[in-house]
Order: structure tokens, then sequence, then C-alpha cells
């Protein structure tokens, strides 16, 4: 599978000696040592006698095309074209370019476990210290994936991102006629969360998940929605009797910030008590590791109105709300940096690809372009910037790659690394 990449890197500079400076060469190498590395296994769908493009070659351009804007098998072809000459410094292309029919059946036949795997080990080699860390899980929809004539809803995907790094950790397809609730679990399985904070706002957030969390060594903090209407009603109003005597006699932890930006004014208060300032609270043996209760308060000022929205939490942590309070904060990064940035930059709900495994295999291609471009800190613009510089500027396209796809584990000395 892997023949070609490697005939060309070896010949690179008899057959190209003016055109490739020795860095090049030896970025590119590194780059293609790591690739192969990261997705040796994945297995080529493709019966021997259409194999026509080498599998490497496939996934080497989908992944710089999707970093470089592409949306779609036309643009990975048009991507391939544009770039043909500085690609066969480092690929094989024993046929040229594949078309875009080629990509399509490709990723239609993929084994989206096996790209999800290859995805998850190269996350590790990314990812530096994780104790300590807030990691928000949060489902997303990519609206444009249904297919009405074949009866298929959209495909829903629930993922964990690295408020710190800002990276997405891993992913996990929602089954047809399920929820979040049932891959929640499934997805945290594939992650290390050693002393990491994990924040859910998932409706109805079952208590199994809470253990999950506690089993695997991490902490939570769990959204409590009205469908566990005993406990909720409880809290709900054992804190409005606590407010109204302003929280005499009880030990509590209050924080209050106040931020202004994007023509609102809002002001967040966060109150947190430990279980035991509850008297008689509903089966609290349930939430494994349950430290704490928390209130949150949020007023935010409008140009044209003011709103006012009350939560409740759950959480493992002991009662700090400073620390509980960024933890909610914080989990609103994975809608505004990660979901957010999937929809307005590689404009994910719009696009249509919606055949057999092709929407959650590149769906993946989207998150490893938004993890590599994320990776890249020299250029300080903003991510739509980025993504256009790679796609006009091969040399920048080398540093977003060497940026995130260098293995450490790897042994350098065999790589091109120090040519």
């Amino acid at each position: 599978m892997f023949q070609g990449f490697n005939k060309k890197t070896a010949d690179a500079q008899k057959i190209f000696p003016s055109e490739i400076k020795l860095t090049e060469v030896a970025d590119i190498g590194c780059i293609q040592k790591s690739l192969v590395h990261h997705f040796q296994e994945i297995k080529d769908p493709r019966v021997e006698r259409t194999k026509k493009h080498q599998l490497t070659d496939i996934l080497v351009i989908a992944i710089l095309a999707v970093i470089a804007g592409a949306q779609g098998w036309e643009d990975m072809e048009n991507y391939g074209i544009s770039k043909k000459q500085w690609l066969e410094k480092f690929l094989a292309l024993p046929h040229g370019i594949p078309s875009d029919d080629t990509f399509r059946r490709v990723f239609e036949f993929i084994n989206p476990e096996e790209l999800n795997r290859c995805f998850l080990q190269w996350v590790e080699t990314l990812v530096t210290k994780m104790g300590g860390e807030i990691i928000p899980i949060d489902g997303k929809t990519i609206r444009g994936s249904y297919d009405r004539n074949q009866g298929k809803s959209a495909l829903h995907i629930i993922s964990a991102w690295s408020s710190e790094q800002r990276l997405v950790l891993g992913q996990m397809k929602v089954e047809d006629k399920s929820n979040e609730i049932t891959a929640i679990p499934a997805l945290l399985e594939l992650l290390d969360i050693t002393g990491s904070i994990i924040t859910i706002d998932a409706m109805g957030t079952p208590t199994e998940i809470a253990k999950n969390i506690i089993d695997k060594k991490g902490d939570y903090v769990l959204a409590l929605k009205a469908n566990h209407p005993t406990l909720y009603n409880q809290v709900q109003e054992w804190f409005e009797k606590a407010s109204a005597q302003q929280f005499q006699g009880i030990d509590v932890s209050y924080e209050k910030r106040v931020e202004k930006g994007h023509h609102r004014r809002e002001i967040r208060q966060v109150w947190s008590v430990p279980v035991s300032a509850i008297n008689n609270l509903y089966q609290p043996r349930l939430w494994a590791g349950l430290q704490s209760v928390v209130m949150v308060v949020r007023v935010r000022h409008l140009w044209n109105k003011t709103t006012r929205e009350v939560q409740f939490y759950l959480s493992s942590l002991h009662s700090d709300a400073q620390l509980i309070g960024r933890a909610i904060r914080q989990h609103w990064g994975i809608e505004n940096q990660a979901h957010w940035t999937l929809d307005c930059t590689f404009a994910e709900d719009a696009c249509r690809i919606r055949s057999f495994h092709s929407p959650r295999n590149f769906a993946l291609l989207r998150r490893i372009a938004l993890n590599a471009l994320n990776r890249e800190h020299s250029y300080k613009r903003s991510l739509r910037q980025k993504m256009k510089r790679t796609a006009m500027d091969n040399d920048y396209m080398i540093q977003v790659l060497f940026s995130c796809f260098l293995d450490p584990t790897l042994d350098s000395s065999e790589s091109l690394c120090q040519a």
C-alpha cells in the first residue's frame, strides 16, 4: 500500500535536484513517515482490479484538500490537479490525480471505525498533559447528511473537546433511533480522562455516565435537567429558600463575573454547596462520587431585552464556585470553537455528502483539518485565513502538517528529519 510513497521520497532529490530544497525534503519525509504510521491500519475497500490509484495517495490528497478548504469530492480533485507538480515530489501518483468519483467511492466504503481508530491514535500524539483539563462532551447533527429517498436521517455525532488545547479528542456516531446518552459511555471508553473534568449538558444525563467517569478516575460537572423531576424540584426549591435567606449558616462558595462584548453585558453568578448542606437529598448515592450541587444564574442585557436563566449542576468536585464555574463556562467552547467553526468555516451543515459511510468519514476529515489548523500558531490570523493560506502556499501547508503530523514516538534516526 505504501510502496509508491517510499519510492518517491527516496528518489526525490535525484529526480528534482534543482527544485526541492534540502529542508523541504526533510520536512516532507518526516510528514510522510508519520502519515504512513498513523493510517497504515486502514484497509483498502476496493477490489484488486480497481486499484488504479494507491490508497495512501487518495488519503493524503483528501486530508490536504480539506485542510485547504475542500468541501466535496470535486474540490479534492481540483486541489490535486492544482498541486500536482508539488504532490509528485512525495506521492506515487502512478496514474495522475484521482478523479472525484474515485475519492467518493473510496470514502463511501472505508471502514469508519478503522479511520476513527487512526484519528484517536494521531490525537494521542498531539495532546500533552490532560490532568486537570476540562473536556466538554456534546453532540452535533450534520444537517445536510440526510437522504430522504433512502429513509436515512441526518448523522448525529458526539465529540469530546479539549478546551485548553483546542483539539477534538474523539467522536462517536449516535446510532439511528437512539440518542446521545447511549453514545457518551462508548466515547468515554475511547479516552484517557484520568484527572480531567468532564462536562456534559446532554438532556437526561443518566447516573451511569457519572459512574463511568469516576471509574476512569475523572471528575464531572453534569447539568441537572427536569427529566430527573424529584431531584430537580428538590434542588430548585432548596436554592430558592437558601437564596431568600442569603445562605445564612450554609457553607456556600460564591463567584460573580461580569462580561461585556458583542453588544451585550452578561452577569454570571455561581453558588456551590456540598451535598451535606441539602438535607435528605433524593438518592444521592445513585450519582457516583457526588460532592457538590451548583446553581448558576445568568442575566444577559442585550440592546433590546434582558434575559435571565437559572441552571443546576451536579459535580464530583469539592464545592468550589470558581473552579466549577470555569468548567461550566468552558463547556461552551465546544459550541463556539468547534461546532460553530465546523459550520461557518468548513460549511459542514451545508454539505450534502450522504451515501454509505462517506458522511461520517468526511466529518472525521474535517476534524483532522480543524485540529491541524489549530495546532499551527505562527500565523496569527483566523482559521479561515489559515485555511486559505494553506491552499495558496505549499510552504505554509508543510508548516501546518509539520506542527501536527510528527509522531515523537517514531525513531527520528529512521526518518528524513536529519537529512
